[in-house]
């Protein structure tokens, strides 16, 4: 998901680890009997609903999953749900249009896969959809749509193994993308700087009120919640333990603390092998698209190699502070930072769930 949050951890661990596993009466098997059906292979006589199924698998801020298809026989529209916006974190609707930008790369790797080939684009009339124009090819599969179904931002601490160089040249070359590109930040001085400018982020996201409400909202703290909107955050996918809506709703405002989150973003980049920041040469919409899908590329190609990544996107979420990252960066006149990602070595989480087809089909 483009925004990040685990939220009963670091400061709040020794209150809740007495409480692991007390959630909402739910059967977990009824949970990853869900994340399997979810998650299953494209079937042999896949159409177009199944390449929703396996767009809808694609990242969204605060997994909201923002996203309508419009299934046409040749043309497939993507709007976004005004409904699922996040207008504290996401004023703009930036992450709004990155996560259909990514939405669309996995609805077309997916296609291809049923011998359909396309591209997708900003409708040049309509600024409020994007239009992938699909014509008939050679079916075609590769490592990335293998990886599908197993991507995910993996909120947890990594090993601190370096990645190889062969593997981040493998990443950036499958995320390249007209418009993007991804500047990495591999040394030690440099990684503690960008954590600098994550804790700032995150201290200013944290004294907002309205940051805070906006971010529970999405929260799922158990399996039943999880499971009754099949959106949000939920809390085993993010390493921490599962409790009961009144227990979590008591416990929130105790543990959920600006420094305990600051010290837990700090152990984690530190535990990284790298950051890969997102850049975009225009701030626009047709931009932010491609953001997105140059990503969702970046991820499964992660995850085809068997590394782990998650967002912490503070430093370009706070308008106030992109520019400051951005003049640190380096970056030229007109490019924006879009998203930052760290990554490394870990062992994956719980998957998380989406709202089926027939939610999202209009």
């Amino acid at each position: 998901m483009l925004t990040r949050r685990a939220v009963l951890c670091a400061g709040g661990a020794g209150i809740v680890t007495s409480l692991a596993g007390c959630g909402e009466a739910t059967d977990m098997t009824s949970y990853e009997k869900a994340v399997r059906r979810l998650r299953e292979p494209l079937p042999g006589h896949a159409g177009l609903a199944d390449c929703v199924r396996y767009a809808t698998l694609a990242a969204s801020g605060h997994n909201t999953q923002p996203w309508r298809f419009a299934l046409g026989v040749r043309t497939v529209e993507i709007l976004p749900d005004v409904a699922r916006r996040t207008p504290v974190v996401d004023p703009d609707d930036h992450h709004l249009w990155a996560s259909l930008g990514c939405a669309a790369e996995n609805f077309l790797i997916a296609a291809r896969a049923v011998s359909l080939h396309g591209d997708v684009r900003v409708d040049t009339e309509d600024e409020r959809r994007l239009i992938l124009a699909l014509e008939r090819g050679p079916a075609g599969t590769d490592d990335l749509f293998e990886a599908v179904p197993r991507r995910q931002c993996t909120r947890s601490d990594y090993d601190g193994r370096p990645v190889a160089a062969a593997d981040l040249k493998s990443m950036e070359e499958a995320a390249r993308v007209d418009g993007v590109r991804i500047v990495y930040l591999l040394d030690k001085p440099r990684i503690a700087t960008a954590l600098d400018h994550v804790v700032a982020g995150n201290t200013a996201q944290m004294e907002d009120p309205a940051f805070v409400e906006e971010l529970k909202h999405w929260l799922r703290f158990n399996e039943g919640s999880a499971l009754e909107t099949r959106d949000g955050l939920y809390s085993a996918s993010s390493g921490n333990p599962t409790l009961p809506d009144w227990l979590a709703s008591m416990l929130f405002p105790l543990v959920f603390r600006t420094s305990s989150e600051n010290d837990k973003y700090a152990r984690q980049i530190r535990s990284s092998s790298g950051i890969a920041v997102f850049v975009s040469a225009k701030d626009d919409r047709e931009h932010w698209v491609k953001a997105g899908r140059a990503y969702q590329r970046f991820a499964l190609k992660a995850t085809a190699l068997g590394i782990a990544q998650a967002f912490v996107n503070q430093p370009v979420e706070v308008a106030a502070l992109r520019s400051g990252f951005a003049q640190w960066l380096g970056l030229e006149a007109g490019e924006r930072p879009d998203l930052v990602v760290r990554f490394g070595h870990a062992p994956p989480l719980p998957m998380s769930l989406r709202r089926p087809v027939d939610a999202v089909v209009i």
